[in-house]
């Protein structure tokens, strides 16, 4: 036998199975970083022009401040939760500060509750799964830009949590089926270096 041949018949298995190792919902790792009991922080920017965003992330600058210094010592989720649900109106009005020093007359509502939902996030392989999550939610203007979220108690807003995807529930069968194309791809290019295209 060749070479070719006897190399085609070790790698068979492999190119057999490969395929098959495609991305699924299934296959991503969740992140262990949020506790069962924390609090978030959401701000949705008022659109995606590159103003808007700006005005979004100094609003989360200046209210992730204010609130890292009230929950700094805390330990306890129902103080935080306290200190946090009785400052919502003080939140709001930094959100509104801020809107006004950049120059705009934005509305900006900010609003507690354990039900504020959360867009499924893909990190590379690791998922935030997607769900109602108690929060504190600020939305500037008409709230039609990408969000910023963070976890405020315990305290872990030096994660950026936003720089990934959001994945919607019909995006799983592209992400696989991306990889199925990868696969083919890998096996394409085997062919052509055998001298079988």
């Amino acid at each position: 036998m060749t070479k070719r041949v006897l190399f085609l018949l070790a790698i068979i298995p492999f190119l057999l199975i490969f395929p098959k190792q495609g991305t699924t919902e299934n296959s991503y790792e969740s992140i262990e970083v949020i506790p069962d009991d924390a609090i978030r922080l959401r701000i949705l920017a008022h659109s995606n022009h590159p103003e808007d965003q700006r005005i979004k992330y100094v609003i989360r600058d200046r209210i992730n401040y204010e609130i890292t210094k009230w929950v700094a010592q805390m330990s306890n989720i129902a103080d935080a939760r306290t200190i946090i649900e009785n400052r919502i109106p003080l939140i709001e009005n930094i959100a509104k500060q801020t809107v006004e020093d950049l120059g705009m007359s934005y509305d900006v509502q900010a609003i507690y509750g354990e039900n504020i939902t959360f867009p499924r996030k893909l990190y590379g392989s690791l998922m935030y799964p997607e769900g109602d999550y108690e929060a504190v939610l600020i939305t500037i203007g008409a709230g039609k830009g990408d969000n910023w979220w963070c976890v405020l108690f315990p305290p872990l807003c030096f994660l950026d949590f936003s720089s990934g995807t959001t994945v919607q529930a019909e995006d799983d069968k592209e992400i696989a089926d991306d990889e199925k194309k990868e696969g083919l791809k890998i096996k394409f290019l085997l062919f052509e270096w055998l001298g079988w295209t």
